[in-house]
């Protein structure tokens, strides 16, 4: 179970919009085919794809920002590119998705791209359009500037080498010196297998292979591997690695100690770009100051969900919010929202295809038929929202004696249930305002209510919404047990 998962929902749902993070690295424009085959080509013994969709959007480093930007995070990106039309696709694709870049034109170099043609879901070819080699100095110069130019204020930045002549050795050094001389932790994708280009980093996140080969080890022994990956720790200058396992999840290696996040079981349809998600949310957290057990775990969770899509796909944060949710429901003071992140909860529901219910009382001193009602009520969609009035409403509604339970006691309580997903609390003498604020597809109450009667009713159904009524258990009411309770003292 993830710890502080308190602060890991208050962090995505609003203060990971306020962060500024930038990706150094060998940003590529991905390109995609998807079409159909139904049959062999009588040319070659090679299928015939029949096109029938095609997209670009960016790859390598421009895929970590992409993951940081669908997560929330202002991101930008800085690396080479050729000065050609797939620069200017791969510009358009990043501006779309709201990332600044400082695109660097190398002479001589085509902006790398990778064509990926699909059939059905299965890839059927990759084409690559690079050349490899070091870029002029000057090339270099211009990059670190870029980098010092937009470093200030940022909280995490993140190196995402792919071994396409970006991130040299003199790069790596300038630019972790000056992060880690402002106090902002580096987080690097490695490709090459000598680690000591990346000294001082915060982390640096390699793959099981890639990890090995650094370390001169059997892949095949994780503890001997381990092992050798701790005591590379110190002469490294990196407080913890970070290791992706493919289908045994993610390690941490700490010095004195590691730790596994096992991996989230899902069906697996393409891993590329998993460690770009990977290495994208483990920056979101240190930038939030989640300790790093934490964001590992919420990193693999996070990977979890990728490797169930087809192509290079960024994590959108309301699908990492819904992955959490399992988790969420087993804790009932993460339920009791405010009016505000309620809207927000709502919101990303919503981009999960969620039908929102909502109910409404007092829910003083909680009985059968308020269970009655709430598990019914759940019934009817996705996510049920109870909204409870608060002490001075119910006094005024009810009398000074009233409310018995206080307004976050009964909250506490509702939240613990099953069947509740938010417990809301409003001060008017209404739920109307609430109700127009969230928009619920369902409004649920008591049957011993009429539907003309009901506040908020018209609005709902106003913008498409049901309203429904649960019968009422018999025999079941707060006033009786207040009554049968003065009888026993009496």
């Amino acid at each position: 179970m993830i710890e502080q998962l308190r602060q890991i929902i208050r962090e995505i749902e609003h203060n990971w919009a306020l962060k500024r993070l930038l990706v150094v690295g060998d940003v590529m424009l991905d390109k995609y085919i998807f079409g159909e085959v139904g049959r062999i080509s009588p040319e070659a013994p090679v299928p015939v794809v029949r096109a029938t969709y095609q997209s670009e959007q960016p790859g390598g480093a421009g895929n970590v920002a992409m993951n940081l930007s669908r997560l929330g995070a202002q991101t930008h990106v800085i690396g080479f590119t050729g000065g050609d039309e797939n620069e200017r696709l791969l510009a358009e694709c990043l501006r779309a998705n709201g990332i600044s870049s400082s695109l660097i034109v190398s002479r001589g170099f085509p902006t790398v791209t990778k064509q990926r043609v699909f059939g059905g879901r299965q890839q059927m070819l990759r084409i690559d359009s690079e050349r490899l080699g070091a870029r002029a100095e000057s090339d270099y110069d211009q990059l670190v500037d870029a980098v010092l130019t937009h470093l200030p204020g940022c909280q995490a930045v993140v190196l995402s080498d792919y071994a396409k002549g970006v991130l040299a050795p003199r790069v790596c050094e300038q630019v972790i010196r000056a992060a880690r001389g402002l106090g902002i932790p580096v987080l690097v994708d490695p490709k090459s297998a000598d680690f000591t280009r990346y000294r001082g980093a915060t982390t640096i996140c390699p793959n099981f292979g890639e990890l090995s080969a650094a370390v001169h080890a059997d892949a095949r022994d994780l503890k001997v591997v381990f092992d050798a990956a701790e005591a590379m720790l110190p002469g490294l200058d990196v407080e913890f690695l970070t290791a992706t396992l493919s289908e045994k999840g993610i390690a941490l290696v700490l010095p004195g100690s590691r730790f596994v996040a096992p991996a989230v079981a899902r069906q697996v349809f393409d891993v590329s770009g998993a460690g770009d998600t990977v290495i994208a949310v483990l920056a979101l957290c240190l930038a939030s100051g989640l300790n790093p057990k934490t964001a590992v775990e919420l990193a693999n969770v996070a990977a979890g969900i990728v490797v169930g899509k087809v192509g290079t796909v960024p994590v959108e944060k309301h699908e990492l919010l819904a992955a959490l949710s399992p988790e969420i429901s087993l804790h009932a003071e993460d339920k009791v929202v405010s009016r505000e992140d309620l809207v927000t909860r709502i919101a990303l529901w919503r981009a999960n295809g969620e039908r929102v219910v909502l109910t409404n009382g007092c829910f003083d001193l909680l009985h059968v038929g308020h269970i009655t009602l709430l598990e019914q009520a759940h019934r009817f969609g996705d996510r049920l929202i109870v909204a409870i009035n608060s002490d001075a409403s119910v006094r005024g509604l009810k009398g000074p004696s009233r409310p018995i339970v206080g307004e976050v006691e009964r909250g506490r309580v509702l939240a613990a249930l099953g069947a509740v997903d938010a417990v809301v609390v409003f001060g008017e003498a209404t739920p109307l305002e609430l109700i127009i604020a969230t928009r619920p597809d369902v409004l649920v109450k008591g049957g011993d209510y009429e539907v003309d009667t009901i506040v908020g009713a018209q609005e709902v159904m106003s913008w498409g919404g049901q309203v429904k009524l649960v019968p009422i258990v018999e025999g079941f009411s707060t006033s009786r047990l207040i009554a049968a309770g003065k009888e026993e003292d009496s």
